[in-house]
């Protein structure tokens, strides 16, 4: 009789989670970030992984983890093997539910007063019986606090607990009112947009780092009005106080708001329709997050 071979440890299906983030992030430290938990212990499950399968998953670098290429065989089954993981989790969780509950929304200030109001209006008569509540913010960890359900944003979730959806991008540029124009001309140059009254942050450093990418030595004092509140922005210009930055959807809202130097190489801003992973089953967060995907691009003018 051959002798009994001892039986193999049963598979440790939880540890493709970290198996994955590792490959998505790159390294133990940013995988550990975007699971929150330590990076010892992301590491004790890609040694446990690697035992199990017998082979080696990451070379270690300077720059990081390297997948090798049997790494990268299994983490295509394993993105197979997740897909079908949240299939069924969204089949079992919607099945038999309707459309019913609260969602909240969290959005930057301009989607929240602008683009919303007339949205979340259609959307009352598609799904009367879901109620709507809105975070005004810019701070994606609204969302992983679970503060909100979904979230609107001009930046790409680095959390792999999230599920994300790039809906495009939209265009930005320099606007200014008419009456401003009237006053005190218009640029005719880059350079020249440092001689206007321009509209600007208070503390965050956006605008000063892209003035710096053109070429233009822009300081904190080179905004003769600043302030942190994006329809603060809007409103001023609107009253001719000098040329702000925004997008061309928005300044397309009122005829007297004109585009200045429309070459100007200004990035445009890409929109993130985001949620949580494990949540995205549930009937009334499918319904509003549908229904934003569908709805957001032509009314944000959004391009591919």
């Amino acid at each position: 009789m051959p002798p009994i071979q001892p039986a193999s440890p049963p598979f440790d299906w939880a540890l493709l989670p970290s198996f994955l983030a590792v490959i998505e992030h790159g390294s133990l430290l940013r995988a550990s970030r975007a699971l929150k938990q330590s990076q010892p212990t992301l590491g004790r499950h890609i040694e446990a992984l690697e035992t199990q399968l017998g082979v080696s998953l990451f070379e270690r670098t300077g720059r990081g983890l390297l997948p090798t290429a049997e790494a990268r065989v299994i983490a295509e089954h394993a993105r197979g093997m997740q897909a079908s993981a949240d299939a069924l989790t969204r089949a079992v969780s919607g099945s038999g539910q309707t459309a019913r509950g609260t969602v909240r929304i969290t959005a930057s200030q301009i989607v929240a007063a602008f683009v919303l109001p007339p949205l979340l209006a259609k959307l009352a008569q598609e799904a009367p019986e879901v109620q709507i509540e809105v975070v005004t913010s810019n701070e994606v960890k609204n969302l992983l606090r679970r503060e909100a359900d979904i979230a609107i944003r001009m930046v790409q979730p680095a959390q792999g607990s999230l599920v994300a959806r790039k809906l495009g991008e939209v265009a930005v540029g320099a606007f200014a009112h008419r009456h401003y124009i009237k006053r005190y001309g218009a640029p005719a140059t880059p350079d020249e947009l440092l001689q206007h009254r321009l509209i600007g942050f208070d503390t965050d450093d956006t605008m000063l780092r892209g003035f710096r990418m053109l070429g233009a030595d822009a300081t904190r004092e080179s905004f003769a009005l600043r302030s942190d509140d994006h329809v603060m922005h809007w409103e001023a210009m609107r009253a001719g106080y000098g040329i702000a930055f925004t997008t061309t959807y928005l300044a397309a809202r009122d005829p007297g708001v004109q585009r200045l130097l429309p070459d100007l190489p200004i990035p445009p801003l890409p929109v993130w329709l985001t949620t949580h992973r494990e949540i995205h089953g549930s009937a009334r967060i499918r319904t509003v997050f549908d229904f934003l995907a569908r709805t957001l691009p032509p009314a944000m003018g959004i391009t591919s």
